[in-house]
């Protein structure tokens, strides 16, 4: 073969690496030859699956050789009642990557630069740079955004600004009012794509939702999964509301049938699952708590988090504690990736899962009986 085929790519596809999501169970109790592997990797709800989900699931399979609704017509109905906004402003994705690499395909070209902060979430330097646009990269202010420096860093060249509330992987936030501040400073021609994945699990005094906004801001995008504390990671629904000609531009690229029938389904059903929704918000909560009080113990510092996850930072060398930790049949998230070399990122799991993972990282770093006794290393 004499072709190369990488150079007949895009440029901005030749520099991209393919997204690395966390290892999958099947995978490690594979290659190590082990059972019983635990999952603390990728942010998924530990309740698993609700049973209005799968009851919803299950209704749909009867007509499962035909295709879906393309529009998803109900799911945006509910979905525009229970959020106060119009169908037309609605964007359905397969999970809210989707749409975030929507938007990007849809606003920006080689002539064009995107923002968005150091440590965020690096699904935003993918699709930007896979339409050949420009990355502006904001350092990062106490790893969270620092909404003044990103409003100073808009160019006559920006097209896009994404803003990650709460943030992944810090689990850092910004006020509504910090959010509001930053739309007064930047011009109309500029979208602002608010993420709010972890919207559902902040209880925080002076958080909001940017959706509060949108009316006074057109120029505002705010993306939201089903993934997260509604339980359907893997079924992949996310949706973006915004202003319905921003929305229009979107649903010409959507890919026909993006979402498939089981998922529209599901998550239409589990926004009336409000018992779900609680017990995984409540779950959550005492699983922060849990591992905070471990690593506290543990004598390890942590970036407090608003999602459900905590990035900790490892003594010594993280990589290898990481691999230590894969021995032992616990899966956590390196984030080297997001500048962060010596953090792990931990998925707040059931409680057992929570207690194994302190009990092992404790053997591994010797700490065993200050985990036992509650006393600080």
């Amino acid at each position: 073969m004499t072709t190369d085929f990488k150079s007949l790519a895009l440029p901005g596809v030749q520099h991209l690496k393919p997204y690395q999501g966390g290892k999958p169970l099947e995978e490690l109790e594979r290659e190590l030859g082990i059972q019983g592997a635990i999952k603390l990797a990728s942010n998924e709800n530990p309740l698993g699956l609700s049973s209005v989900a799968r009851k919803a699931i299950e209704a749909t399979l009867v007509d499962g050789a035909r295709y879906p609704d393309g529009n998803g017509y109900y799911l945006k109905c509910k979905l525009a009642e229970k959020l106060d906004v119009s169908p037309e402003q609605l964007t359905l994705g397969n999970g809210s990557n989707d749409v975030l690499d929507l938007l990007a395909r849809g606003f920006l070209d080689t002539e064009h630069n995107a923002i968005f902060s150091q440590h965020a979430f690096v699904v935003y330097q993918l699709a930007v740079t896979a339409q050949g646009a420009e990355s502006v990269i904001v350092p990062a202010k106490n790893w969270g955004h620092d909404l003044e420096s990103m409003a100073a860093a808009v160019g006559k060249h920006t097209r896009l600004m994404f803003i990650a509330n709460p943030n992944n992987p810090t689990g850092t936030w910004v006020s509504l009012n910090e959010i509001e501040g930053l739309m007064a400073k930047v011009p109309e021609q500029v979208i602002v794509v608010v993420d709010e994945a972890y919207f559902e699990y902040v209880n925080m005094a002076g958080y909001g939702s940017a959706l509060t906004l949108m009316d006074q801001y057109p120029n505002l995008v705010i993306t939201r999964t089903f993934s997260k504390a509604y339980g359907l990671a893997s079924l992949r629904v996310g949706y973006a509301i915004s202003h319905p000609d921003v929305a229009d531009i979107l649903n010409r690229i959507r890919q026909p049938f993006n979402i498939n029938s089981m998922a529209l389904a599901a998550a239409l059903a589990i926004l009336d699952d409000h018992d779900y929704l609680d017990r995984s918000i409540e779950m959550n909560r005492r699983g922060y708590q849990q591992l905070v009080t471990g690593f506290e113990r543990l004598g390890l510092s942590f970036i407090p988090s608003v999602g459900n996850f905590i990035a900790v930072e490892i003594p010594g060398d993280t990589q290898a504690m990481y691999q230590r930790l894969l021995e032992q049949g616990v899966i956590v998230r390196p984030i080297g990736l997001y500048e962060m070399p010596n953090h792990l990122r931990v998925s707040i799991g059931l409680p057992e899962e929570n207690q194994r993972f302190l009990n092992v990282l404790a053997d591994l770093l010797d700490l065993s009986e200050e985990l036992d006794s509650g006393e600080a290393s």
